[in-house]
């Protein structure tokens, strides 16, 4: 009796496992352009896959290439349509062709935090126009967050928009680079690595982003004065599968990578946010000029900024824009 009780619990797990590893790749190739030391990577992403590898009992597993190791930022969705990578972490900003309705996240003045931000970017996800355009592109999102809202680093403290005349500013996206222009700037689309030489060697003369991730690039070493209470536009990641395979792994799979997915996007976007006063604190204490924007300086920059949700209509000119962008005016207004 006792051997044919093992014998069944054996077949039980046998079957479990094939269950759950029948028709899935053993591993998946995931691309990312963020480095490990990026606390987008450390809370976010390799913190999803470790979370997930554990949860499928190792039947799921990735091979992980950081730091556009398997592509470059703006050749990631390539990759996964072509069967270079299965899986990436997208930056959404930088896929703005492919993508327009998901570069809304880019326009100025919307959430205060990241976790605001990302609530409303899950929510977008799970139904409407930005899920079904990462499916109209072959991929499948698991989950999404966002940046803090950018903030302006310099060599020179900008207030008032007409300090902003002239200026190279780099910028993450077109979304972004209208805000720029708006104030008589130029934006320049460079990937995060690219930075810290960029305006070392002059060819910026300021950066919009994210405080939390100023670390991960050590911007800090080569500006001098960085604002904190702007609201320059926002960034967003989106985790994506390529779809036909995530349609062949089983449905318990899938639930758990989407149901772990959710968990990873808030603990990211908090961990952010909790980061950030503290970034602040250490800055001032290297010397550097942390300021806020008087109420002259915000109603300025506000001023000049109001029009570019309305160029983003125009430029991307696409069905249900406007949809979108009054969904996420409501959703990041709570």
């Amino acid at each position: 009796m006792k051997t044919l009780k093992k014998i069944t619990a054996v077949s039980a797990i046998i079957a479990l496992g094939m269950t759950a590893t029948a028709g899935i790749a053993e591993t998946l190739r995931l691309g990312d352009f963020q480095s490990t030391s990026h606390i987008v990577s450390i809370e976010g992403t390799t913190r999803w896959m470790a979370a997930v590898e554990e949860a499928t009992g190792g039947a799921l597993s990735f091979q992980h290439f950081p730091s556009q190791q398997a592509a470059k930022s703006k050749a990631q969705l390539d990759a996964v349509n072509n069967g270079i990578l299965d899986a990436a972490l997208l930056g959404t900003l930088y896929h703005a062709e492919s993508l327009p309705l998901n570069s809304v996240v880019g326009l100025p003045g919307f959430y205060s935090s990241a976790q605001q931000g990302t609530k409303a970017l899950q929510a977008m996800l799970k139904e409407g126009p930005l899920r079904e355009e990462l499916l109209a592109a072959g991929v499948t999102p698991i989950f999404g967050f966002v940046l803090p809202p950018y903030q302006v680093l310099a060599k020179k403290r900008l207030g008032l928009a007409e300090d902003w005349k002239a200026l190279d500013i780099r910028t993450s996206g077109s979304t972004q680079a209208m805000t720029a222009r708006s104030m008589g700037a130029v934006g320049i689309s460079i990937p995060g690595p690219e930075v810290y030489t960029a305006v070392e060697r002059g060819r910026l003369d300021a950066v919009l982003f994210p405080l939390a991730s100023v670390p991960g690039y050590k911007l800090n070493e080569v500006v001098s004065h960085i604002s904190t209470n702007g609201s320059f536009g926002g960034y967003s990641f989106v985790m994506v599968v390529r779809s036909d395979l995530f349609k062949d792994l089983p449905e318990d799979v899938q639930a758990k990578m989407l149901e772990l997915g959710a968990e990873t996007a808030m603990h990211v976007a908090k961990a952010q946010d909790d980061s950030v006063e503290g970034l602040v604190t250490q800055w001032k204490d290297e010397g550097i000029d942390t300021y806020t924007f008087s109420d002259a300086e915000l109603a300025s920059l506000t001023d000049s900024m109001k029009l570019v949700g309305q160029d983003w209509l125009e430029r991307i000119n696409a069905d249900g824009a406007e949809a979108v962008l009054e969904n996420y005016r409501a959703l990041t207004s709570k």
